[in-house]
């Protein structure tokens, strides 16, 4: 069974970041670490997980400020889409020099795109690139679980006023791939409260 848990790293952006894992091998990924936290390592200690790669949905600083971070403590690649590589360790690409806490990642080194063959135990993982609020945006899916980074919201979608945004890219990206997928589908997206796919095709007022 896959199952996941929320943590609020960085509380002044309210990012979402996941802990994502199977029960049974206990392998895990870690999505869009906002920030260092010793208690989240020493929570995945004690459950005995095994970090397989840190995932990025894109690359702004409020997403990324953890990833040498976990990657030291854990000893596991870094992934992103390729177009948002150069953003990691370049505070004015990732828009953190605007944050007032310049954010100096590490660069990826596993592209992640809708090639990229991923999974946890016998749970295969999904890397869907999502272009609108950055070019390299990518959601993760795993069923039920959408990882929706910053493309779609709970009845609301990604800003495109940032570099790299495109709003024809962005509602082309969530109609034609993330309504694709089941109703049932569980969005847990990069801010805020979780939504449901049906939830979002019904009465999203932005699409």
């Amino acid at each position: 069974m896959v199952k996941y848990k929320k943590y609020i790293l960085l509380e002044g952006f309210e990012t979402n970041t996941y802990l994502v894992w199977d029960s049974s091998s206990l392998e895990a990924i870690l999505i869009d670490p906002a920030a260092p936290s010793q208690k989240l390592v020493n929570e995945i200690i004690e459950m005995k997980l095994k970090i397989l790669i840190i995932i990025n949905t894109h690359g702004h600083g409020d997403h990324i400020g953890g990833n040498e971070y976990f990657q030291k403590e854990f000893k596991c690649p870094l992934g992103i889409h390729h177009s948002d590589n150069d953003m990691l360790p370049n505070p004015s690409l990732n828009l953190s020099s605007l944050m007032y806490m310049p954010i100096e990642s590490p660069f990826a080194t596993v592209n992640l795109d809708n090639n990229t063959s991923l999974s946890i135990g016998k749970h295969p993982i999904k890397i869907i690139h999502t272009p609108g609020h950055t070019r390299g945006c990518i959601c993760v899916y795993t069923k039920p679980f959408l990882f929706s980074g910053d493309t779609i919201f709970y009845l609301s979608v990604g800003r495109t006023d940032f570099p790299t945004g495109n709003t024809r890219d962005l509602i082309s990206s969530i109609k034609e791939k993330i309504f694709e997928l089941p109703d049932e589908t569980i969005i847990l997206p990069g801010h805020g409260q979780s939504t449901t796919v049906r939830q979002e095709k019904e009465e999203n007022p932005y699409l």
